[in-house]
């Protein structure tokens, strides 16, 4: 009887957030399913899903993917000197530079590429510095340079704190064998810090990775509406063609490649926190 009640009690508490993700996430994917499989005029049709591989279509989808590729190799060629720097510090969790790293996270998404915005314009911040120093200036506006600088800014710290938990977990009288035993500390790295923060990595690269992927609103400013990503294809079915159907079909598409990434990372989180190489 007590058993009943513990279960009715959690059910009851637990209705709020059943209700929120019936009402925000299935039925919403319900619908972008039935628009994916039916065609204007309602009957059954795979041709908006199968519309991923016409040549526009392709040519948008392959340099999405080569913007998330880039932005998620940048970010971790960025975050592990940064951790690294962090963990030599003695930086903890609670630190206050980690505070600081994820303060501008709390700012508005549109202004901070708004700012970017300034500043790699023709006439932005960084021409004007690199005019004043005699230098040429960089035509960077517009460009997938700018929208890659974009892309990295907003989601670099989704690639640093993952990794940054990952190996401030890292046991120091591990780190002290090894070096006890000889190791320098690009052996430590290689073979101990590396190997055990490949869970925070993971998960950084499907944070990273994912929302580069399906990103429209950098290209849109950065690019200045000149570089379509797969996601700005979409977003213009939804609003100004009105084709529901295909956008929807599109972004079935894109939804494959985020559940083949859930699964990449699932199976290899299973395997454990990662182990030493020695």
């Amino acid at each position: 009887m007590k058993k009943t009640k513990t279960i009715s009690r959690r059910t009851f508490l637990a209705s709020p957030y059943i209700v929120w993700v019936i009402g925000f996430t299935v039925i919403p994917l319900g619908l972008i399913f039935k628009y994916a499989l039916t065609s204007r005029e309602g009957g059954f049709s795979l041709e908006n899903i199968s519309a991923i591989f016409d040549p526009i279509h392709m040519k948008a989808m392959l340099f999405s993917l080569e913007i998330a590729i880039g932005c998620t190799l940048l970010c971790i060629l960025l975050s592990y000197p940064l951790v690294m720097a962090l963990k030599h510090l003695n930086m903890g969790k609670q630190s206050f530079v980690m505070f600081i790293w994820i303060l501008p996270m709390w700012m508005n998404f549109i202004l901070r590429i708004l700012a970017w915005q300034m500043i790699l314009s023709n006439n932005g911040i960084l021409n004007f510095i690199l005019t004043k120093l005699g230098l040429e200036a960089l035509p960077l506006a517009n460009t997938g340079t700018a929208v890659m600088i974009g892309v990295v800014y907003d989601y670099l710290p989704y690639m640093v704190l993952p990794i940054f938990n990952a190996v401030a977990e890292i046991d120091e009288d591990i780190i002290e064998a090894a070096k006890d035993l000889g190791a320098n500390g690009f052996t430590v790295f290689r073979r101990i810090i590396f190997p055990l923060s490949i869970p925070g990595l993971l998960s950084g690269i499907v944070m990273v990775f994912v929302p580069s992927m399906t990103s429209f609103v950098i290209s849109d400013i950065l690019g200045g509406g000149k570089l379509q990503l797969i996601g700005n294809v979409i977003e213009q079915e939804f609003t100004k063609s009105s084709n529901w159907n295909l956008g929807s079909g599109l972004s079935v598409s894109l939804m494959i490649f985020v559940l083949l990434s859930m699964a990449f990372t699932m199976k290899n989180d299973g395997e454990g926190k990662g182990s030493a190489i020695w």
